[in-house]
């Protein structure tokens, strides 16, 4: 008998309490969703009272057998000191399998309640039926079908994302393009977490771009982290926990050329209006809102000129040593002493130039930010950014950036922090004190006195600071 049709006993009635039974264990599900789990979830109730929930978590747990359900049953056995649950019912959104079939039968189980079928692997009438076996010691009794379609909803969304960062994994590369190997990614220092990818923006025209998104998809402030050249989404390895653990979302990405991303071969494919435009798009596939923009270096010559696109989507920005570059003042002595050995030498030593500027790390964290340029041919978008930047009035870029000078002068509704790393000679104090003029309502910054250019690096202290400021918004 089909699992959609199994009838409900007439002793067990499906009925309005059924219904909202079945609907806490689809909050389960959805949590399971957040948690990265494929959403399936269960409650355990007798006399009307719920004595367990559970939701899938093999991946967190490492284990197996960690099916909502068994979850579920654990719990209850638990509460009741007997692994024997007569008198209860379980409701699941999905079809159990034969394991947790098996486990029901076992605990003496009243009922089952579940929603969507499993085809694939469904032990209660879609591939084998468990349940309807006359010779097994118990019988539980099954109803299948309740809330079918929002049951299903959380695992057909669940299942579409995967295929798609399956599809983004499996991008081929472009033949203008490099792709790092992602030996040179494995064990690097305070940097544990599992990278996505996105490659179907249309402005990336079949580039794959890697991203980090991190903690509930549903928190009420996405910290949105994006860095400048020659650094990656590392940077932000010393921030990220400190948000992550008050409970926030941080999402990454590394810019194309950059980290993990695909690197083009020729600097010439570089340009500020294609960066720029990836950047909406990613904003708008993943349809972040409640942003606090987190900027430093290129990171904020894009990033400051996103908000007026939507500016429903952000409520604040954190603001590290870099400027709105509009051509309308000459670059500093720093910055272009910077380009011309960009210029002259595309193979310098990138971990070098951090352990200068950060005398505090460890040689192995300034190698990882070598890690995604192994030699001359993935270092196109380090040698193309320094003339990216605006040097005049009609350069590419520079209306953007004086149209966003103007909305965050005179139309930004948000917090603004700033930090400043005084001993940077590239965007210190000069730099960024006119910037903090074109911001409206900007606070006072931190002044870090012995920080240079790379201000996240500081990040921890940072961090903690942005929170605070940020409580309660």
């Amino acid at each position: 008998m089909s699992p959609s049709r199994r009838a409900p006993d007439s002793s067990a009635p499906v009925d309005v309490a059924d219904e909202r039974f079945m609907r806490l264990a689809i909050e389960q599900a959805e949590m399971a969703a957040l948690a990265g789990e494929v959403p399936v979830g269960a409650i355990i109730v007798r006399d009307g009272e719920v004595l367990a929930v559970g939701r899938n978590t093999p991946v967190d747990g490492h284990d197996p057998t960690a099916h909502a359900e068994i979850v579920a049953l654990r719990s209850a056995a638990q509460t009741l000191e007997n692994y024997r649950l007569e008198g209860c019912t379980l409701y699941v959104t999905l079809e159990p399998c034969a394991m947790c079939a098996g486990a029901m039968l076992h605990a003496r189980l009243g009922r089952v309640v579940f929603g969507a079928p499993d085809p694939k692997t469904g032990a209660a009438g879609s591939v084998i039926d468990l349940f309807g076996i006359s010779q097994l010691n118990h019988q539980t009794q099954v109803h299948g079908g309740l809330l079918q379609e929002e049951c299903a909803l959380p695992l057909q969304t669940f299942f579409q994302n995967r295929r798609r960062m399956d599809k983004a994994h499996a991008q081929p590369l472009r033949e203008d393009a490099l792709r790092t190997d992602e030996v040179r990614f494995a064990c690097l220092p305070d940097y544990p977490w599992k990278g996505r990818f996105v490659s179907d923006l249309n402005t990336l025209a079949g580039l794959r771009m890697h991203y980090l998104d991190e903690g509930p998809k549903d928190a009420n402030t996405v910290y949105l982290c994006l860095h400048g050249n020659p650094a990656w989404s590392y940077l932000y390895r010393k921030m990220i926990p400190v948000w992550l653990k008050a409970g926030h979302r941080v999402v990454a990405p590394d810019l194309i050329g950059f980290g993990k991303s695909d690197k083009p071969k020729r600097a010439s494919f570089h340009h500020f209006e294609f960066h720029r435009n990836y950047l909406l798009e990613f904003i708008d596939v993943l349809d972040l809102r409640n942003i606090v923009l987190v900027v430093q270096d290129w990171g904020g010559i894009l990033g400051l000129t996103l908000p007026m696109e939507a500016p429903q989507r952000y409520k604040g920005l954190v603001v590290m040593n870099t400027l709105l570059a509009t051509g309308e003042i000459p670059l500093t002595e720093g910055f272009l002493k910077w380009r011309e050995m960009c210029r002259r030498k595309a193979v310098f030593d990138i971990a070098g130039l951090f352990k200068r500027a950060n005398p505090h790390l460890t040689q192995a964290e300034c190698d990882a930010y070598s890690a995604p340029f192994p030699d001359a041919g993935y270092r196109a978008a380090l040698k193309a950014f320094p003339d990216m930047v605006p040097e005049h009035m009609d350069a590419a870029g520079a209306v953007i950036a004086r149209r966003a000078r103007e909305f965050l002068g005179n139309q930004w509704q948000g917090k603004t922090v700033m930090v400043v790393g005084v001993q940077d000679p590239v965007s210190g104090t000069p730099v960024m004190a006119a910037l903090k003029n074109a911001i409206r309502n900007c606070s006072e910054p931190m002044v870090l006195q012995h920080v240079g250019h790379f201000v996240p690096e500081s990040g921890g202290d940072i961090a903690t600071a942005v929170l605070e400021a940020f409580a309660g918004r």
